[in-house]
């Protein structure tokens, strides 16, 4: 499967990004580990990024979390993932999460990336709600979800521990698919 749009593709994480996803990774570090500290930790070798690699090949295929990675159309430079998360199937409910290379962000991308994975979440998973939960402060990622129509629904009290140890309230934003 693969989802495009402008110059760009998203496609399942499969082995042969491992290389790129630690260089993602290491390049990014100081933007990824406030937010992203689980995927930077399992992601700083190149060993490292292979058993990532494999061990969310493996939730693709259980549909228990859904790895996806944003690369360049032209060049298959992997700039980029979105997580579909937190999958609750009784209720049929998963969130997004998102990073983006620093050479990318602020142009939108994420926003129409976010777009066409909604899409594919209500028809090929059949997801009912999709959530976002953003910081406050982090302004652009409030953003994709204000741009893609999801509508805040509450704060969520110390959601988020970020690497310094002070936990975080975090805003929670829903689309429904009617």
């Amino acid at each position: 499967m693969i989802l495009q749009f402008d110059d760009f593709d998203i496609t399942p994480i499969n082995t042969n990004d491992a290389w790129a996803l630690c260089d993602l990774m290491i390049t990014n570090s100081d933007r990824f580990k406030r937010f992203f500290p689980g995927t930077l930790k399992d992601n700083l070798n190149p060993t490292l990024s292979q058993l990532f690699v494999e061990k969310k090949i493996k939730q693709f295929q259980k549909k228990e979390e859904f790895l996806f990675v944003l690369k360049t159309a032209q060049t298959s430079k992997l700039i980029g993932l979105i997580y579909i998360k937190a999958i609750d199937w009784s209720i049929k409910q998963g969130e997004f999460a998102y990073c983006i290379d620093y050479n990318y962000k602020g142009q939108g991308t994420i926003s129409k990336a976010i777009t066409a994975l909604s899409n594919y979440a209500f028809t090929s998973l059949d997801l009912k709600i999709l959530q976002i939960i953003a910081h406050k402060d982090n302004l652009p990622s409030v953003n994709v979800a204000i741009n893609n129509g999801f509508q805040w629904i509450k704060t969520l009290q110390n959601e988020c521990t970020p690497t310094d140890g002070n936990p975080l309230d975090m805003e929670l934003y829903e689309l429904h698919n009617l």
